[in-house]
């Protein structure tokens, strides 16, 4: 008990919110002790649960917001975001979902960038960024955050984003494909792996004098960044990097099914 905490609720959280809960608390009722009368998001975030995660909150079995002011005796139940179910009748916690799926990673998940573009994902990253410059940049074009810094989601300035629960490049971009639902969205060699530009087919005339001279024998496909002029082709890495955009496209859909050690099968480095 919370020393000179002198009202309590009952708190439940469903699916992956348990993923941020100590051990004692995940997948059962358990009492929250409290003082005065916080905002509910206040205390779903004192418990460790990123507000962004959240989609859906009851309390006595009535939708509320986060402005709710937690009352000795509530009984709380709180949902994950939902990309399947409508719950429009009830109280949204959020704008609208971005169908245009737009991220911006924190500096621990470089692969992961890497491996978003490949799958023609517009993703920003830098490994200076600095959390402010995060959040103002997911501001300014309504981009999804991605990160290992269940902090950073915390900041109330943030509407859209999620912490990634996987430590492994391969396991992270098949639990982000399959949480944002993407798979409809997948444009594989699309965008530049070094930049995030667009890519655009080039004729090998016009790049002759940029590609070894091996490739320009070997290949007859070639295609520029539109943003930073880099040229790409199929090397001998395009079978593993093929290899990693079949194995997302086939993973398991249904809700609830974690990533395990199987993305190791067709590791690659990106």
């Amino acid at each position: 008990m919370n020393e000179g905490a002198d009202q309590q609720a009952r708190f439940r959280f469903y699916a992956e919110l348990n993923d941020f809960l100590p051990l004692g608390h995940r997948f059962s009722e358990f009492t929250y002790f409290f003082t005065g009368k916080p905002a509910i998001k206040d205390s779903i975030e004192a418990l460790g649960v990123p507000h962004t995660e959240v989609d859906l909150i009851l309390v006595n079995q009535q939708s509320v917001d986060f402005a709710y002011g937690l009352q000795s005796g509530d009984r709380v139940s709180v949902y994950p975001v939902f990309e399947s179910l409508n719950i429009g009748c009830v109280t949204c916690l959020r704008p609208q979902p971005l169908r245009t799926s737009k991220f911006i990673l924190d500096v621990h998940l470089g692969k992961l960038a890497r491996r978003l573009r490949l799958l023609g994902f517009d993703t920003c990253y830098r490994n200076d960024y600095t959390d402010r410059e995060i959040i103002c940049q997911a501001q300014a074009e309504h981009r999804i955050i991605l990160t290992r810094d269940i902090g950073v989601l915390k900041n109330s300035a943030v509407t859209h984003g999620y912490w990634v629960r996987s430590l492994q490049a391969n396991e992270q971009l098949a639990e982000v494909v399959k949480r944002f639902d993407l798979y409809s969205q997948i444009e594989p060699f699309s965008r530049c792996l070094v930049c995030n530009g667009k890519l655009e087919a080039v004729g090998k005339e016009s790049i002759l004098d940029q590609v070894p001279a091996q490739a320009a024998i070997q290949y007859t496909q070639f295609s520029r960044c539109a943003a930073c002029g880099h040229v790409f082709w199929p090397g001998t890495h395009i079978k593993s990097l093929q290899q990693l955009v079949d194995w997302i496209e086939t993973q398991d859909r249904s809700p609830g099914v974690r990533f395990h050690q199987e993305a190791d099968k067709n590791s690659v480095q990106t």
